[in-house]
Parts: structure tokens; sequence; C-alpha cells
């Protein structure tokens, strides 16, 4: 995989998980807890997927081969940090929603 499949991947899978989180909360919104837990499970393995490639930039930066820093890199960054953050988010909305729909039950 070149640089730019390698930063297009970042955005793709950043978006795939941030809207994967999105939708866990709805989810646990509407009561469906199970299917909130396999939205944060899938969301959980896109970010996976490239904390890799990352993980592979941050260390060639460091050693100094780091590639050049485009715009479309920074949007990358930017998009996958905004979906980690998100999904961190989401799992504590969706911890809550459960509280909350196990304290109408009694």
């Amino acid at each position: 995989m070149n640089y730019e499949e390698k930063v297009i991947n970042l955005i793709i899978r950043g978006g795939n998980a941030r809207s994967l989180a999105m939708d866990a909360i709805e989810h646990a919104k509407n009561n469906d807890i199970k299917a909130a837990r396999k939205a944060l499970e899938e969301a959980g393995e896109e970010l996976s997927q490239v904390h890799n490639i990352q993980t592979d930039f941050i260390q060639k930066e460091a050693a100094g081969n780091g590639p050049d820093i485009t715009l479309l890199m920074i949007h990358a960054q930017d998009h996958l940090m905004n979906a980690m953050t998100v999904k961190d988010m989401a799992t504590e909305f969706v911890n809550l929603y459960e509280k909350m729909h196990l304290k109408e039950c009694l």
C-alpha cells in the first residue's frame, strides 16, 4: 500500500468508526444495548485496522524518515482522532443509557 492509499485508508476507516459509534448511541437510546455493543466493537475493529498505519507514520517521522506533511494527511489525522474521541464518548453514552433503561425497569 503506498502513502496515498494509507492516508485514504485512515480517512475511510476513521469515518466508518465514527459512523458506527454514532449508530451505537442510537441503538442504546432505543434500548438495544446488544446492537449498541456490537456497533462499538465494529468501530473498535475499524480503528484497530488503521492504528498500525498511524503508528508506522509516527515512527518514521520520529526517525527522520517521514513523508511530507500534506493537507490530506492533516485531514486524515483529524478524521481519525475525531473518530477515536467519538467512539470513547459513545461508549460512555451506551453505558449511561443502559443504566437508565435498567432503572426504568425497576
